[in-house]
């Protein structure tokens, strides 16, 4: 059966390939997105510090879960959250925050886990002129603190980490080459890192590429990566749901 190539950040990348491999296919880890830490982590520090403060702290991704807790002491009682996927539930978990101790919110929809699917599970009467958190890269989509703002919330965002696309020197192209060369599944959990993939293969070889990836097949979890990617021109596009269980389910695997 055909490669599966795993496109997360090298980080968070080795649970589902594990999980992939021990259901009888082959995982290729192939980041597409380089999470760093902050040049300067003051800023965030300062704001952490008063976590107190908020009526919510959202966290866009389990990268941002990640990088904030580095510098959580300990998590304020009666402190609500907001994720956007089940990635973020098993951060928050790993940093012992739980449904059992922690009122967390998320989208109603596993289709739609983004920002606008969390908007439909907020009450924003209630957080009207209230404080809000956004704890996110050092850029992003400005849907949801906009969304908020309109909403009358006040919004402070801040954040947690670097992203970067992979550079594409001899190494990457030696990865990438062959990859294009043949067919795959590719599981992309991310638009940008989606972008970056089209972007490396023009890199690499012009329109050509473009056209070779393009005709891979993808495994998406969320709608809008899903609507990126046919704006990308890939046609073999699949909508999974939130969460790795439904991407493996959406996978083939042997008998």
């Amino acid at each position: 059966m055909r490669p599966v190539i795993v496109t997360r950040p090298a980080q968070q990348a080795s649970a589902l390939a594990q999980q992939i491999a021990a259901r009888g296919r082959q995982p290729v880890i192939f980041p597409l997105l380089e999470i760093l830490p902050l040049i300067d982590s003051t800023p965030l520090q300062a704001v952490l510090d008063q976590l107190a403060s908020f009526a919510l702290v959202v966290f866009v991704s389990p990268n941002a879960i990640d990088a904030a807790f580095r510098h959580i002491a300990g998590w304020p009682p009666q402190l609500p959250v907001g994720i956007v996927g089940e990635g973020s539930r098993a951060a928050l978990a790993r940093h012992g925050l739980t449904a059992q101790n922690t009122t967390i919110f998320s989208p109603p929809d596993p289709a739609r886990t983004d920002s606008e699917g969390l908007l439909q599970a907020l009450d924003l009467d209630a957080l009207r002129g209230r404080q809000v958190l956004l704890v996110r890269g050092e850029s992003g989509r400005e849907f949801f603190a906009d969304s908020l703002l309109a909403a009358g919330v006040k919004v402070q965002a801040i954040a947690a980490y670097r992203r970067q696309a992979p550079a594409l020197d001899a190494a990457l192209k030696a990865r990438l080459q062959p990859l294009l060369d043949s067919e795959n599944d590719w599981i992309l959990t991310s638009s940008e890192a989606l972008r970056h993939l089209v972007d490396l293969a023009q890199a690499l070889e012009g329109s050509a590429g473009v056209a070779k990836i393009q005709q891979q097949k993808l495994l998406v979890p969320h709608a809008r990566i899903a609507e990126t990617a046919h704006v990308l021109g890939f046609t073999d596009v699949t909508l999974t749901g939130s969460g790795d269980e439904r991407l493996l389910d959406a996978l083939q695997f042997p008998l």
